[in-house]
């Protein structure tokens, strides 16, 4: 396993990766519209050179804001070590905050940040309906069938 920051050259290879996981490389949050394709982050990648992991982030004046955590193979470290990474961009700029949103549906994402010290900050009732707006391709019904409507906060001091 390697990990190496996303780049201009990875362009096409992160549109497709976001386009088959996410539907389009847009993302929209509470926090705001974002081209994943055009942030920051970083890859993992296996022996065989095949992209296993995705992490992509904006920073804030305060904070760093995680926009997407991808692992195509659970439970095998991906998603802590991209995690690692970011954390360590955070403290190499200054900051002292690390945010991630993610959707009242995904419990597996709520169990992994809680488990790396990542506490609730905030539940923003009704915001993945107003993201509808915008893109009408977010799936009305997600893991274990729980209806996606809202969206919590995570925040981890660093």
């Amino acid at each position: 396993m390697e990990i190496q920051p996303t780049t201009i050259h990875m362009q096409k290879k992160l549109h497709d990766f976001f386009t088959d996981h996410w539907g389009s490389p847009e993302m929209v949050l509470s926090t705001g519209t974002y081209t994943v394709t055009d942030l920051d982050g970083f890859v993992c990648i296996d022996s065989d050179k095949r992209m296993i992991g995705l992490i992509t982030y904006t920073l804030h004046q305060k904070s760093l804001e995680i926009i997407s955590l991808d692992s195509l193979k659970e439970n095998r470290g991906y998603g802590t070590h991209l995690l690692k990474k970011v954390e360590e961009v955070a403290i190499q700029k200054g900051l002292h905050q690390i945010q991630v949103i993610t959707t009242n549906d995904n419990l597996h994402a709520l169990r992994f940040y809680q488990k790396r010290d990542y506490y609730i900050s905030q539940v923003f009732p009704g915001a993945v309906i107003k993201a509808r707006e915008k893109k009408p391709d977010i799936p009305l019904v997600g893991y274990a069938d729980i209806p996606i409507r809202d969206e919590i906060l995570l925040i981890k001091q660093l």
